[in-house]
């Protein structure tokens, strides 16, 4: 982290199990970044790649060493119900999820991180990106209310003022 000039701001929380909700995710940038800043923190992240990403011979063990969980997004099955499961088995685990899915614009972020904090009964860690200060902040430990429509609002709006790498592809959707 010294030597990229990016600072952690915030406290990460002693939880053994949490949803890392990460945002704004603009850049490949992003996922470089919130992995050297959580691992300079002395954690380990999980996160969801393309199940081919992981089934790649040249890669595939690299990605699996850093925490790679494969989806196959052909698949009918419940994404949801299947890490909700991990998480219930798992004595620690930390996965980390962009909730716009995407580097585009995508102000109907996906609800995954959501459900699954929900139905692992664990809480969402809400962790800005901000590339014009060059900060990786720890916002907020967040506890799912069950009221999506508002809680999801709420996740929102504590990403107001973050700067994405290319800000003209970080939109809220908040009116």
């Amino acid at each position: 982290m010294r030597l990229s000039s990016w600072k952690i701001e915030g406290v990460l929380p002693k939880d053994k199990k949490l949803v890392i909700c990460v945002a704004p995710h603009t850049s490949n940038w992003d996922f470089f970044i919130g992995k050297i800043a959580y691992g300079s923190l002395g954690k380990k992240t999980s996160f969801l790649i393309k199940k081919e990403w992981v089934d790649n011979i040249l890669v595939g063990w690299w990605l699996k060493l850093h925490g790679a969980i494969g989806v196959a997004r052909d698949k009918r099955t419940s994404l949801t119900d299947k890490l909700a499961e991990q998480f219930k088995k798992a004595k620690e685990l930390h996965l980390a999820i962009t909730p716009e899915g995407t580097r585009k614009a995508n102000p109907d972020w996906k609800m995954g991180f959501y459900h699954i904090a929900r139905k692992a009964n664990i809480p969402i860690l809400l962790v800005g990106l901000d590339f014009k200060e060059k900060k990786a902040i720890i916002l907020e430990l967040f506890r799912p209310t069950g009221d999506e429509e508002r809680d999801i609002k709420y996740i929102k709006e504590k990403y107001l003022g973050i700067n994405a790498k290319y800000p003209e592809l970080f939109d809220l959707g908040l009116a």
